[in-house]
């Protein structure tokens, strides 16, 4: 599947894309089934090849809930067939060129109720490294619907112009974020999205989500692929090209 040139030009002005309908609503079906009760789950049992952050809460009488999990690929077959999709793959292309590696994949699950706040911030602050560009590119496929209710993603449109900005650290699960941390942006605009939609944006741009008080999960996953010379370091797996070597 390749972009049209109007859709092009609004992700190189805005700094995303919506695709609508990429995954196939079986496949959707599938990984809702294999990421349902995932807080329970990994109660249980973490595998060692996985990595969980939980959701911090005020009030310790909330249940324990996932915030984020990575490498959830090895969790949900439906999400490695997504992540290696030529769907996906192809639109990557497109926007990154033909050398793709798999950075990360991590489960987002913003749970019913008690999915918290995350802040303004670019995924550059923790990617950047003295020997790569802000090349990087993220893939957001939705397993529920996301809406303002239960905090879809909310990006800055043309904030990946301004470079990237300095960043504040905190001692929670989410350790850089832009200051005001989630003050109301004026010029933010939430992103609804239907189950199998999938979100294309880069490094660069700013974008936070609100908490998710509704009783419906916001159920996401985001990958996020490199250029695979772009520090082989963070290229877990190489998905289409080559390995460039310089020199």
């Amino acid at each position: 599947m390749s972009l049209m040139n109007r859709e092009m030009e609004f992700y190189s002005e805005n700094g995303y894309l919506l695709k609508k309908h990429l995954v196939p609503t079986s496949i959707i079906e599938q990984i809702a089934k294999e990421t349902d009760q995932i807080h329970e789950r990994m109660l249980d049992n973490i595998p060692s090849s996985i990595g969980i952050s939980w959701e911090e809460y005020d009030d310790p009488g909330k249940p324990k809930r996932v915030r984020q999990l990575m490498h959830s690929e090895l969790v949900s077959d439906g999400i490695n067939r997504v992540l290696r999709s030529d769907e996906v793959l192809d639109i990557i292309e497109t926007l990154i060129g033909p050398n793709i590696s798999l950075y990360h994949s991590k489960l987002l699950p913003k749970s019913a109720y008690y999915g918290t706040i995350t802040p303004w911030h670019q995924d550059y602050s923790y990617w950047k490294g003295a020997d790569n560009q802000p090349l990087m590119i993220n893939c957001m496929f939705f397993i529920d619907a996301a809406t303002t209710g239960n905090g879809c993603i909310q990006f800055v449109p043309g904030s990946h112009k301004k470079g990237l900005l300095d960043h504040d650290h905190g001692n929670h699960s989410f350790g850089l974020y832009l200051p005001g941390f989630f003050e109301e942006c004026d010029e933010a605009v939430p992103v609804e999205a239907e189950p199998g939609d999938c979100i294309f944006f880069g490094p660069l741009v700013i974008h936070g989500s609100n908490t998710n008080k509704s009783p419906y999960h916001r159920r996401a996953n985001t990958f996020a692929y490199n250029v695979t010379n772009n520090n082989p370091r963070q290229c877990r797996e190489v998905l289409r090209g080559t390995v460039l070597i310089d020199g």
